[in-house]
């Protein structure tokens, strides 16, 4: 069996890795970091042009219709780059909940302008610390209505639609939560800008009082469709996770190379060199578990619970780990500002977060493959 990519897949990384190359270097990261904007416009055009956005929707609503495993390809090398956009939040997000749980028209309204970057999407679910669950939700939505604090949302201060979780009844069962649409635009909206340990990816605090919501999907199968959106997201999640990874292992190694101490590369020493392979041992199980949520999530695998979660720890740890180990490698350099390290330590740390915490991952992995067993 073969487990790799295709040589057309193969292409479309060595396409986006130039682009992003050219487009994203750390310089415009440090642009928006340092800035007042919330993401690098330009940037963002310029994937829109690539078609990078509609890569897994169907042609019939306007995306390129290619798939899954081309979307995973991009991912990686958005994860590489740390590109400042608010892709996962529109695609991995957005666009994934009208594809489980929206009707024609409204897919028809929404994913060819999301596929053309015309639209940014955001998934509201987080309502402050701790994991959201069926019974601490206290958005609320009746009569076409929605009114609560959803924070943080990731891009949720720039975007122009939101999915909202939101309670449609009382009680704490899964029945309780449904999904909606949400035209951020629309009256009673009020939105302000969410510091966070990575301003490259902006995060935003969404007060709805009283606006228009339009129901995506059943009613009361919010939490099943939650699952299944979160799952989705895992995977490509952690493609980006195992392209920041790559990149800072990279950055690692190349500085331990070039490092001269004692008359000898850095990289010669025992303990670079357990650090190094540390990272690539960890980057290569996450590399592996990516792949398998990958094909799982391409064919609409019954494993893909287990192979989202499974990726998505693995990844978790296997970011954090280049991270952190890439400043250490780096010695007293490595705490600078003017290194790059930090950018990756960020995005790690925030990644590590934007699904739900790698303790709940953990969790929900032992719960899964327990109950396959």
């Amino acid at each position: 069996m073969n487990f790799d990519f295709s040589d057309d897949q193969k292409v479309l990384r060595d396409q986006a890795r130039k682009f992003l190359g050219q487009h994203a270097a750390p310089a415009r990261v440090r642009k928006v970091l340092e800035g007042d904007a919330p993401y690098d416009v330009e940037l963002w055009r310029g994937m829109a042009e690539q078609g990078w956005p509609g890569t897994a929707i169907p042609e019939s609503y306007g995306g390129a219709g290619f798939g899954y495993l081309e979307l995973c390809v991009i991912a990686e090398e958005l994860g590489r780059s740390l590109a400042p956009t608010p892709f996962a939040s529109s695609i991995y997000l957005a666009a994934e909940a009208l594809l489980l749980a929206g009707s024609d028209a409204q897919k028809k309204a929404w994913l060819p302008k999301l596929a053309m970057g015309e639209t940014i999407g955001c998934f509201a679910f987080a309502e402050g610390p701790g994991t959201p669950t069926a019974k601490s939700i206290a958005t609320r939505a009746r009569d076409g209505r929605i009114s609560g604090t959803k924070m943080p949302v990731p891009d949720g201060d720039v975007a122009d639609l939101a999915v909202v979780v939101a309670r449609t009844s009382e009680g704490a069962g899964d029945d309780a939560l449904s999904l909606f649409l949400v035209d951020l635009r629309a009256n009673g909206v009020t939105r302000t800008s969410v510091k966070t340990v990575d301003p490259t990816r902006s995060h935003g605090r969404v007060v709805f009082d009283g606006a228009p919501a339009e129901p995506l999907g059943a009613t009361g199968a919010g939490a099943a469709l939650v699952r299944k959106l979160l799952d989705r997201a895992a995977v490509l999640v952690a493609f980006e996770q195992v392209g920041g990874a790559q990149a800072a292992l990279d950055m690692a190694r190349e500085y331990a190379m070039g490092r001269f101490a004692f008359g000898r590369p850095i990289a010669s020493f025992q303990a670079i060199k357990h650090k190094l392979v540390d990272m690539y041992v960890a980057l290569e199980l996450a590399r592996s578990n990516a792949y398998y949520g990958a094909w799982a999530l391409s064919t609409n695998a019954a494993e893909l619970p287990v192979a989202a979660a499974a990726a998505r720890v693995s990844a978790t740890e296997a970011f954090w780990l280049a991270a952190k180990e890439n400043i250490q490698t780096h010695g007293g350099m490595g705490f600078t500002w003017e290194f790059d390290c930090h950018l990756y330590y960020r995005r790690a740390k925030l990644l590590a977060l934007q699904l739900g915490s790698a303790r709940r991952w953990k969790h929900e992995l032992m719960a899964r493959l327990t109950k396959a067993a």
